[in-house]
């Protein structure tokens, strides 16, 4: 699909990835809505250098994404802003740390909420683009996972279990939303410089550098530019490409 003109909605576009994801499209002339939960200022920061750097249209927008009503509002402004949505990526997360064997500190409170964010969100957004996508003709979505949703790892049960779903939901949709819109998934592993990873345990942080090949975090604009390549393409659906540093082959 040709990016130039494309309109892009990046939920968690002023988060560490997010910011990198919103870049990489707009370099290839995709115009920008920067989605963001709360931080606003940051997010209008983002839309302003988007707009200054690359001369393409960019704006932000608050939303919930766990708000059937707010998704359906954001989708709604979204067009009237651009005209249009060719391209969701699915960025924005929620995680809290809790080690695996701490049953009691997995609340069913923390579990809702990452669940919420990390799974029934992009569902909810994936529904509500999906129409106009298809009576595009094209679409492109992708999902932003977790090395976590591969094994029993990551930050908690709750995280991982939500992950590995999205993964799935994935596939699910390259099936039900084929041909006009394409679905992919990209799977990061530890990221430095990113809102999830400041809610990890240090040690945490060590042992996932040291468990990969490499020795090193994955790199954040590796996976931004793996986004421009799925929304560029026009024969890649339901596929999961993992960025970890060689975490997975150690």
């Amino acid at each position: 699909m040709e990016l130039k003109g494309a309109v892009a909605l990046v939920t968690g576009g002023n988060g560490g990835l997010g910011q990198r994801i919103c870049h990489a499209l707009a370099k290839e002339g995709a115009d920008i809505a920067v989605i963001y939960a709360k931080s606003s200022d940051a997010a209008e920061d983002v839309a302003r250098t988007l707009r200054a750097r690359y001369q393409v249209q960019a704006a932000a927008f608050a939303c919930d994404i766990t708000d059937q009503v707010a998704v359906g509002r954001l989708v709604e402004e979204v067009g009237k802003r651009f005209g249009r949505i060719d391209i969701l990526v699915n960025d924005a997360a929620y995680n809290k740390s809790i080690p695996f064997g701490d049953l009691d500190g997995l609340s069913q409170e923390v579990w809702d909420t990452i669940m919420a964010v990390n799974l029934t969100g992009p569902m909810r957004l994936t529904k509500a683009v999906a129409p106009l996508m298809k009576a595009q003709g094209r679409g492109r979505i992708v999902n932003i996972a977790s090395v976590a949703g591969l094994a029993p790892t990551g930050s908690s049960i709750a995280y991982a279990v939500s992950k590995a779903g999205l993964i799935h939901l994935t596939r699910c949709m390259a099936v039900a939303l084929a041909p006009e819109t394409l679905v992919n998934c990209v799977a990061p592993g530890l990221l430095e410089g990113t809102r999830a990873t400041a809610n990890l345990r240090p040690e945490a942080v060590e042992v996932n550098k040291k468990a990969s090949l490499l020795g090193v975090a994955a790199d954040k604009d590796d996976c931004a530019d793996q986004v421009v390549t799925m929304c560029r393409t026009n024969t890649m659906t339901g596929q999961t490409i993992v960025i970890d540093s060689g975490r997975t082959f150690h």
